[in-house]
């Protein structure tokens, strides 16, 4: 049998016997770099699981409740695909500008259509261009950290016995410099007052086409809630995690303040973190909250641009576009959304993802403030699906 076997992979090897040659790797530039880890090539990652992603995330603003920017890159390799997308909100209305394509054998191409990301130097500086186009968006922007970046905790979910999520993720704040055009107004972006937030997050969520429920239609579906809030001061940024189950127990929590390298770029644990949610009466939309934390300061927020990440940019629930869904070789497409009612928004099914204002220790901030909150969770007061704030 072992003979049987060394013969057959000899042959798939060598192309002898005709079909199984296909079954060749294919070499991509990375594979000329040592960063193997695994006995394949770098375009192939070490599960078979189609969930396996690889993606990047950006937001910017004039620090300042005039608009939102969010845009960000992935590639998921067992699906055969990567997408693009950019987001702005302005004046009650998200424009979205988005793109999928094969992904092919070179993972270092990181074009999508007109998206097209450059790492100028690892973990400091990055460059995002989003090429003019029909639909009124486009921008050429080069993000710099303000501090360095700083490894998350790792996230780890099973659903019905079945690993659902189990992802790395870097978080590090910063400033804009470049130009950005929206509907015929020119934005020049300068460090000064455009900052903002990136993420690189990988490994395994649930992405592209939906898969059979199996066990899953018998069960009622779990509650999600979360809170992440990377905020950037002047002297320090402060990065907060928290995710619970219905009942408020934690799965995931994290809270670091991580200093300038002005200020020595150290980090500093802070414990756990306790959020006290200020809710829009009506919804489950979060207008403010106050942080408090085992071991450091306190840290009021005042989310003032509320931002429906799901709408239009694979986040969501809409059938036409996930991410990693396959669209075809490629497929760019641009898209409207009136969300000036946070029942549209809420429609979207997905995070939010508010620009936010705060203070801490004296000084003002600004940053992300994402909130989901979807099922039970009884510490809030939602008993129900279907439950919101008084």
């Amino acid at each position: 049998m072992l003979r049987a076997l060394t013969i057959l992979t000899h042959r798939q090897a060598s192309g002898k016997g005709g079909s199984p040659a296909r079954l060749r790797p294919v070499l991509s530039p990375l594979d000329d770099y040592p960063i193997h880890q695994i006995a394949d090539v770098m375009r192939h990652v070490g599960t078979s699981d189609r969930n396996f992603y690889d993606r990047y995330y950006f937001n910017c603003h004039p620090s300042a409740p005039d608009l939102f920017l969010i845009f960000g890159l992935g590639q998921y390799p067992n699906l055969g695909t990567a997408d693009a997308f950019a987001t702005v909100h302005k004046d009650g209305e998200q424009v979205v500008v988005r793109a999928s394509k094969e992904l092919g054998a070179d993972r270092m191409d990181t074009t999508v259509g007109p998206f097209h990301i450059e790492v100028l130097e690892g973990l400091k500086r990055l460059r995002f261009v989003l090429e003019p186009n029909e639909w009124g968006l486009d921008f050429d922007l080069t993000f710099e950290g303000s501090v360095p970046a700083t490894l998350e905790e790792r996230h780890f979910m099973r659903q019905n016995e079945r690993i659902l999520i189990e992802t790395a993720r870097l978080a590090q704040t910063g400033c804009w410099s470049g130009t950005l055009n929206l509907d015929g107004t020119s934005y020049d972006v300068t460090p000064d007052r455009w900052k903002g937030t990136r993420d690189r997050s990988w490994g395994v969520r649930p992405v592209g086409e939906p898969e059979p429920s199996g066990i899953g239609a018998s069960k009622v579906p779990g509650s999600f809630f979360w809170v992440y809030a990377p905020l950037q001061f002047d002297d320090f940024s402060l990065v907060t995690i928290t995710q619970e189950d219905a009942e408020g127990n934690r799965i995931l929590e994290q809270a670091k303040r991580v200093w300038t390298d002005a200020k020595g770029g150290g980090t500093d644990y802070l414990g756990r973190p306790d959020i006290a949610l200020r809710f829009a009466s009506g919804t489950r939309e979060v207008v403010g909250a106050t942080m408090t934390f085992a071991n450091g300061p306190t840290v009021e927020v005042e989310c003032v641009l509320p931002f429906a990440l799901g709408a239009g940019t694979g986040y969501g629930a809409e059938p036409d576009w996930k991410h990693g869904m396959y669209q075809g070789e490629l497929v760019v497409q641009g898209k409207r959304y009136d969300v000036r009612d946070p029942v549209v928004r809420a429609s979207f099914f997905s995070v939010m993802d508010n620009l936010a204002r705060a203070t801490c220790d004296g000084q003002t901030g600004w940053g992300l403030f994402e909130h989901a909150s979807f099922g039970p969770h009884r510490p809030s007061g939602f008993d129900t699906w279907e439950a919101v704030a008084p």
